[in-house]
């Protein structure tokens, strides 16, 4: 019986670590399984480079194929869960067939890498960078490790950014007319604006401001959209009248926020949206909803 259950253990151990592991910013990062581990943080043309050991198990040797260590780019839609999409894809040859008695180190290195978009975990898609070894071992079952990491890009501040000045109404009951300062946003930004009420014969009970994302996936009628409102902040409780105008100010910081994100690969996209929610006496629900652009500022390195 010990035979049998030994049959089942890893021929070996694998483990994957960067040079410059313990000097690099680490980042909170959710793994398949839910479990949280802290993984480092890279960006894009940045030189990504370790070691890779393998260690066989105490009186085993390992015979292989060759052994490889490629980065990966991926997204995965979970209405297609294990279909990994491969939008960056490179390899490093690490050993030719042979044997392992011993523990062995490879060093490898991948210089400048292109990493166009960012890590990001959604409600039907993720987007993930990864380091996968691969100990090929034909008819005995190739071995295979996996270690994640996180990639974020940074933009400076956009030369053009205009405000929003908007207009709602219901004609003959409600003319409002609503300004926000501009248009994008970074991350640790705060909204401030104003509301004009030029016309209240409604009885306004209370009025608040959502920020809204919705992730899109897939494409034509294999379209999926999800919204989720991520902050609620109340602007008002009770009625306004007639030359009022209410004050905005709403720091984005304590929110968990990406950047916006286009038409990624042609896979998903993100957008952020204000959302404008006036009800009245009777529990009727007027909306407006304005897209704003997120971005993620240099200063935020740090």
């Amino acid at each position: 019986m010990n035979y049998l259950l030994g049959a089942f253990k890893p021929a070996c151990n694998v483990l994957i670590s960067f040079n410059d592991g313990k000097n690099r910013k680490q980042v909170p990062f959710k793994k398949e399984n839910g479990q949280m581990v802290t993984v480092p943080l890279f960006q894009s043309q940045e030189n990504i480079a370790g070691k890779i050991t393998v260690e066989p198990m105490q009186g085993k040797k390992i015979d292989h194929n060759g052994i490889k260590v490629e980065l990966l780019g991926q997204i995965e839609m979970y209405f297609d869960r294990g279909n990994f999409y491969d939008f960056t894809s490179l390899v490093r040859e690490l050993d030719v067939p042979g044997e392992i008695y011993e523990r062995k180190t490879y060093a490898f290195e991948f210089s400048t890498v292109e990493m166009p978009y960012e890590t990001y975990n959604g409600v039907n898609v993720r987007l993930r960078y990864v380091l996968k070894v691969t100990i090929n071992r034909g008819y005995a079952g190739s071995i295979i490790e996996y270690q994640d990491f996180v990639v974020r890009n940074y933009s400076p501040p956009p030369e053009i950014n205009n405000s929003i000045k908007m207009e709602v109404g219901i004609e003959d009951c409600l003319h409002i007319e609503f300004e926000y300062n501009k248009s994008k946003y970074h991350l640790k930004d705060v909204i401030i604006g104003k509301i004009y009420f030029l016309l209240v014969r409604i009885k306004i009970k209370n009025m608040d401001l959502e920020i809204r994302r919705r992730e899109s996936t897939g494409s034509g009628t294999n379209t999926h959209v999800e919204t989720e409102t991520l902050a609620k902040f109340e602007l008002m409780d009770g009625a306004p009248v007639r030359g009022e105008s209410i004050p905005i100010r709403l720091f984005l910081s304590p929110y968990e926020l990406t950047p916006t994100h286009r038409n990624i690969n042609n896979k998903f996209s993100v957008k952020y949206f204000l959302n404008l929610v006036l009800v009245d006496e009777e529990d009727r629900r007027y909306f407006k909803q304005q897209e704003i652009t997120m971005y993620r500022l240099e200063e935020e390195a740090s």
